[in-house]
């Protein structure tokens, strides 16, 4: 039978063998940004698509590019994980994936043909895609917004006009797979994507209220239509994703004067309120 002494110069070896605890973050914080890392691959998988003539893989690589960056920031701030170095790793993901790569592929796609004339608006694209990330991450540490501008962008985010400036595209290679050329062509002629990409960068940089979709409330009796309506959008995607990927940016850009219309409204609502409270704080004062 072991001595007590020596049972105890036995614990103590072992405690000094046990491997320290390691300090840092827990795994459940590095999920947004690897799947912004994700997303960020799909971005430069998109270029490599374009390189090789495989159009319909190059827009499906950003589209999913899209899906994650709609996810990762949900995801962040479920799990607590939201960082200033996730904040700026996402923009300079949506850089990539939502302002370099759609300008490449278009390029590549149809605005090749014009040469250097046709670089131009893929050039501006990109720059007003960067101004308006550089805007967005300015505005994080800036003064806060009113209680009626939380529910807007300003201007039309990134991985929107992704899929605004993709438009051509997607009608194109729609009209390929139901068998109608002539369509296909006359959508990719460079001044079609030429005039998108110009028409897009200018919304990215405008100072348009545009919907986030982060705090959208849906009133009751909404919920059933809306219901029914993501079911026909799903059905219609799993069939024909290149029109429904179409019919979505229409939507979107049917959604940009409704929005700007919400936003003044509320902003005209808060402006009569803070006006009516100041008028009853001076009638208090001066009774």
């Amino acid at each position: 039978m072991p001595r007590p002494h020596a049972v105890e110069r036995w614990r103590q070896r072992l405690r000094r063998r046990s491997r320290p605890r390691f300090k840092g973050l827990s795994f459940n914080r590095l999920i947004p940004n690897l799947m912004t890392l994700v997303g960020l691959c799909a971005g430069l998988t998109a270029i490599r698509f374009a390189l090789m003539g495989r159009w319909d893989a190059a827009a499906t690589a950003i589209v999913i590019a899209g899906v994650i960056d709609g996810l990762d920031g949900r995801i962040a701030r479920l799990l607590k994980g939201t960082s200033r170095f996730g904040a700026e790793f996402d923009s300079l993901a949506d850089f990539l994936c939502f302002g370099v790569a759609p300008a490449l592929v278009l390029y590549l796609w149809t605005l090749s043909s014009w040469g250097g004339a046709g670089w131009v608006p893929c050039l501006m694209y990109a720059v007003c895609a960067a101004l308006r990330l550089a805007r967005f991450n300015a505005a994080i540490d800036g003064a806060p917004k009113p209680a009626y501008a939380y529910n807007f962008f300003t201007g039309v985010p990134a991985p929107a006009a992704a899929g605004l400036a993709l438009f051509p595209l997607f009608v194109s290679l729609q009209a390929d797979a139901m068998g109608f050329p002539a369509i296909g062509d006359a959508v990719r002629f460079p001044a079609v994507s030429a005039s998108v990409l110009l028409a897009v960068g200018a919304l990215m940089v405008s100072t348009l209220p545009t919907w986030s979709f982060k705090n959208f409330k849906v009133p009751q009796h909404y919920v059933l239509p809306l219901l029914l309506g993501a079911g026909f959008f799903v059905a219609i995607l799993v069939s024909e994703p290149w029109a429904a990927l179409a019919l979505a940016g229409l939507a979107y850009a049917a959604l940009i004067p409704m929005g700007v219309r919400s936003y003044n409204r509320l902003r005209a609502e808060a402006e009569a309120l803070a006006l009516r409270e100041g008028e009853e704080a001076e009638t208090r004062e001066a009774a």
